[in-house]
């Protein structure tokens, strides 16, 4: 439960009690019932860290204001917004326990103490328990909501985590292929290239065309060696990094997760470079990651501009902005990988959410 949720909550809580309590013709003295909206709202400023505690003394203090005949509505939707905060806390059981209680106490109240009729009791109870079973409905399924989509999150990370893990070994083992090939050209080329040496050196008196032949052959299979040398470092300098097309499969984990994401992209990506085409990718993940996990959002813009010196990547929601921006893991991590390659990156409240804007110079290798 954020701090953003609690101050709406109480907020709420302060307008909405004494205009529940008017509508419902429970009380006709302001001073009584902003008195009641101003407790019960400072107790919701303290359900961020004791949800259970506040939501019991809630329901204790709008019973109290009932059978003091301080207010006549109103045995559980005052204390809304702390049953909201015992779900959102984890304690859905604790929630339902708490509002039947509250329920129970008043129709006992309303039935032995006021003595009134039964349909009188069942009709004004009765809309009070539609009333909790919709709201703890609501909130449980929102919990579950985000709950669920926390957990696509991480299933996409652990997924993108096994899948560096297996690149990694394949890395490793084409790295393991790769040295024993680099051992035996260097050493067919030195044993080959050194027979005809020496054959040149004994010859090169005597028989002065036999060791020219000799040096010739030297020649042509040190430049063999050469294109075969090249061809294995190229292999190794490249290496096995994210590519742009791996784009489109991520954005479709990320739409599973219940985010609604739109790619635009403007200029050429074919000349980008393998160092660069990983940082843009990373950045991409890293920030739909993030918006999925905290921001609440529901829908994300993923904006990619390429030019001939460097890479644009924006990617905007419009979920919650959190008062102040810190440098966790994946923003530190986002920031680093593209300092690594020159370029800059910021994160902080966009127009409407949150937005992470990265620039990556292309360097001509």
């Amino acid at each position: 439960m954020t701090k953003n949720f609690t101050y709406v909550a109480a907020a709420l809580t302060l307008v909405g009690v004494p205009a529940g309590i008017a509508l419902t013709d429970g009380n006709t003295y302001p001073v009584m019932t902003t008195s009641l909206a101003v407790t019960l709202a400072g107790l919701v400023l303290t359900t961020r860290r004791w949800p259970v505690a506040s939501l019991i003394m809630t329901l204790l203090i709008v019973a109290a204001w009932r059978s003091s005949y301080l207010i006549e509505s109103g045995w559980v939707w005052p204390a809304t917004a702390a049953l909201v905060a015992v779900v959102f806390s984890g304690r859905p059981r604790t929630a339902v326990v708490a509002g039947v209680l509250a329920l129970f106490y008043g129709m006992t109240w309303d039935w032995v103490v006021e003595m009134n009729s039964t349909d009188y009791v069942f009709s004004y109870l009765g809309g009070e328990t539609l009333w909790l079973a919709a709201v703890l409905a609501g909130a449980t399924a929102y919990r579950n909501s985000l709950r669920w989509r926390a957990e696509v999150a991480n299933r996409i990370t652990q997924t993108e985590q096994q899948r560096e893990i297996e690149a990694g070994r394949r890395r490793a083992e084409e790295r393991v292929e790769i040295a024993r090939d680099l051992h035996d050209v260097v050493s067919h080329t030195l044993a080959v290239v050194g027979v005809h040496l020496n054959v040149a050196l004994d010859s090169f008196d005597a028989e002065p065309e036999e060791a020219k032949a000799s040096l010739k052959l030297a020649q042509e299979v040190r430049s063999k060696a050469m294109t075969d040398l090249r061809a294995l470092v190229g292999v190794l300098r490249e290496g096995e990094l994210p590519a742009l097309e791996s784009l489109d499969q991520l954005l479709t984990q990320v739409r599973e997760a219940g985010l609604e994401v739109s790619l635009n992209e403007f200029g050429d990506p074919v000349e980008v470079p393998a160092p660069v085409a990983s940082a843009v990718y990373r950045v991409v993940q890293e920030s739909l990651t993030n918006t999925v996990r905290h921001a609440g959002a529901t829908r994300a813009t993923v904006t990619l501009r390429y030019s001939p010196d460097r890479v644009l990547v924006d990617v905007q929601d419009n979920g919650n902005t959190p008062a102040e921006v810190t440098d966790g893991h994946g923003i530190a991590g986002m920031r680093e990988r593209v300092a690594a390659l020159g370029g800059a990156l910021t994160a902080g409240p966009g127009r409407i959410g949150f937005t992470v804007r990265a620039s990556i110079p292309i360097v001509a290798e």
